[in-house]
Parts: structure tokens; C-alpha cells; sequence
């Protein structure tokens, strides 16, 4: 008997090493597949950059990859338990109970499976994509580089380095920041004596040098330009122009835009004032009887 139970114990464990082993070449097959398949599917349709498609090709790749690993495991997991004859009736059971039970917390598991499948399929944003995330009621949003996304959850770097894990379910307002084209906004403070026109001549010829330098000329789409006069301040006059620049560039864009523009500003006598406060004396003239 005890030989008899050896030879099971061991013919059991050799069933699982091949279970185990199918498993993972079917992950890799699957794996391979699904690069093909999105290669394709992506490659028949038109966009409007080689980077747009590039991004929508690693975001569908890892998402589809993702899922798929977790149905083959959950699926051996399935199998395995079957091969050391657990009652999987019973735990089916067990499981079905607890699920009653915790079916009202599972209404926000679900909807941020559903609003993971939409920001998919509506290609809201990508892997790459610099966005910003807020919630609703809400003024500050999170922002950083989508780093990863799954049908549950968005993880974002930011600027400092620091990693967000936000659930897709939680925003309620999705801002793509580097969707096709971005623009290149820029704010500039003249004085009251400034001669507008010649302050428009200045940012439109900075904005064409900017474009013909060999550093922006593959960023650069429509040069920046003067736009309108934007406001009257205490002290100043605010001029604004725009421009259209590839994705994730237009904040490098905009600093050297401003740099170039306060050099010809100094050259050209075009004074950018700062806030000042002016103080009159008051003079009582006291009269004697």
C-alpha cells in the first residue's frame, strides 16, 4: 500500500509538472499571438504619427497580455486543484456564499474593470502619454507619464519620480496633455510704453527662428506666433502666443521660446516690468492766523 501510495503521490506531482509546464509555453505562444494580432490590426489602421501608433501597440500588447495571463493561470489553478482531488463543488459553494456577501463592495471592483475597458477601446490614453487624472469635486488633479495600464488600474510617474496607482473607476475627468499635438502657450508681460506692434514683430520672428534651429525642426509644427493682446495688469500689458508642437516637447519649446524672446526684448529696448508699488508724499500746507 505505501508503494501503491508513492506511485500515486509521485505520478500526481509529475501531472502538476506538466500542467504547470503547459501553462507557461501557452503564456508564451499566447504571448507571441498577441504581438502579431495588434501589429496587424494597429498597422491597418491610419494615424497620425509613427510615435501615436507606437504608443496604442504597447498599450493594447500589455493589456491583452495581462489578461490573457490571468485567465491561463486561473484556469491551471482550476486544474491543479482537480488533479489533488479537491471538492471543487464545495469551495464553488463556499466561494458562491461569500461572493452574495461581498457583491455590494464588489460594485466599484466592477466599475473600474468597465471604465479600464473604455479608456482601452476609446484609446483615451496610452502608455507614454503625459495626462492628468481628477476625481470628481476635486481641483487637483494627479498628473505624470502613464507608465502602465490595466483593465483595473492607471500607474503614473511624475515629475519628482513618485509612482500613483489610481484606479481606472476613480477619475471622472481625464486630461491627455500629449494626444496627437500638443500646444506651446505662452504668456508674456510688456510695459504700458511698449509699442505692440513691435512686440508682435518680435515674437513672430523668434517664433520662425525657432523652428528653422536643428534642435526643434522635427518638433516644431506650427512656429509660435502672437496670438492677442490677453490683459491689462496693475503694472503691465500680458501678450499671449501659441504654437503646435509634437506631444511631450512644448514645455522645452516654451523655455527656450522665453529665453529667446528676452534677449530680443533687451536688444529692441521692449522693457518686461515687474510689480511696483508708488508712494506720494501728502503735503499738508499748515496756515497761521
Amino acid at each position: 500500500m505505501e508503494i501503491i501510495a508513492t506511485a500515486i503521490y509521485h505520478f500526481t506531482a509529475f501531472r502538476i509538472l506538466i500542467i504547470l509546464s503547459a501553462t507557461i509555453i501557452l503564456q508564451i505562444v499566447l504571448s507571441i499571438a498577441i504581438d502579431k494580432i495588434v501589429h496587424r490590426v494597429i498597422n491597418s489602421h491610419r494615424h497620425v504619427t509613427e510615435v501615436e501608433k507606437q504608443k496604442r501597440i504597447k498599450t493594447l500588447e500589455r493589456v491583452f497580455k495581462n489578461f490573457s495571463h490571468i485567465i491561463i493561470w486561473l484556469i491551471a489553478i482550476i486544474v491543479i486543484l482537480a488533479e489533488l482531488k479537491v471538492n471543487l463543488a464545495a469551495l464553488l459553494t463556499g466561494a458562491g456564499l461569500i461572493g452574495v456577501v461581498a457583491g455590494i463592495a464588489a460594485q466599484n471592483v466592477i466599475k473600474n474593470y468597465l471604465s479600464g475597458i473604455f479608456i482601452i477601446l476609446e484609446n483615451q490614453y496610452r502608455v507614454g502619454d503625459i495626462i492628468m487624472l481628477t476625481s470628481l469635486g476635486s481641483t487637483n488633479g494627479t498628473s505624470g507619464v502613464v507608465e502602465d495600464i490595466s483593465i483595473r488600474t492607471t500607474r503614473l510617474r511624475d515629475i519628482d519620480g513618485s509612482l500613483h496607482i489610481i484606479t481606472n473607476g476613480t477619475a471622472t475627468v481625464i486630461t491627455n496633455l500629449t494626444h496627437q499635438f500638443s500646444s506651446a502657450l505662452i504668456k508674456v508681460n510688456v510695459s504700458y510704453d511698449a509699442d505692440i506692434d513691435k512686440v508682435e514683430k518680435i515674437i513672430n520672428k523668434v517664433g520662425m527662428d525657432l523652428q528653422k534651429d536643428k534642435k526643434w525642426q522635427q518638433s516644431i509644427i506650427d512656429p509660435i506666433t502672437f496670438l492677442r493682446l490677453d490683459s491689462f495688469n496693475d503694472s503691465s500689458i500680458t501678450v499671449m502666443a501659441v504654437g503646435k508642437v509634437k506631444p511631450g516637447d512644448q514645455w522645452a519649446i516654451e523655455g527656450d521660446f522665453r529665453r529667446r524672446v528676452k534677449k530680443e526684448f533687451d536688444r529692441n529696448g521692449v522693457e518686461m516690468p515687474f510689480p511696483q508699488i508708488v508712494l506720494h508724499d501728502a503735503k499738508t500746507n499748515n496756515n497761521t492766523d
